[in-house]
């Protein structure tokens, strides 16, 4: 969000509590209707007050139809929310962060401990990927190992399939899931 909008979204909230905080009293009967619009008369009617509180009202009259019905995303931040783009001389790739997280967890299934696996892809300026892996094992497990080894291909086949740099392979082990019991039939 840009300061100017972050400024005038500071003082529109204020001027909506400050009318909350009148209303609440009115209601409670702890101030006096006829003090409020005596001074809101005053105000209106006074010359130069008048056109101060009429540019103000228009004025929030247009931020809010601006926050209504226009996103104030930039073309940058949907950029990153949904991937990587690569150019080259003959054209355009777009990577999302989808496909990276697919191809995330097929490396780690195809490890037999691993169980279940949930990925999160973080992507900075300079499209360097962070990948965020929620792993359960089985029981049978060296998660060490698992750990250090998944990391290892997962920034291998990252950098193969995508080009793209892995700066951080962060595995958080879950639940160790408890082996499965075979039934004869």
């Amino acid at each position: 969000m840009k300061i100017l909008e972050k400024i005038t979204l500071i003082i529109y909230s204020n001027i909506i509590l400050i009318l909350s905080i009148i209303l609440c009293l009115l209601v409670f009967g702890w101030l006096d209707m006829g003090l409020v619009g005596d001074m809101i008369a005053k105000i209106i009617m006074g010359e130069t007050t008048g056109k101060i509180v009429l540019g103000v009202s228009v004025l929030f009259i247009l931020l809010s139809i601006k926050c209504i019905f226009f996103d104030s995303t930039s073309k940058e931040q949907i950029k990153e929310r949904q991937g990587v783009l690569l150019e080259n001389e003959s054209g355009k790739l777009m990577i999302s962060k989808e496909t990276i997280e697919n191809l995330v967890n097929s490396v780690a299934l195809n490890f037999e401990s691993a169980e279940d696996v949930t990925t999160r892809i973080e992507l900075d300026k300079e499209n360097n990927v962070r990948v965020f892996v929620n792993l359960i094992v089985n029981e049978q497990a060296i998660i060490k190992d698992l750990s250090a080894n998944l990391q290892a291909k997962i920034k291998e086949k990252v950098k193969t399939a995508t080009d793209l740099e892995v700066k951080e392979v962060n595995i958080a082990v879950k639940k160790v899931a408890p082996k499965q019991q075979e039934h004869e039939a």
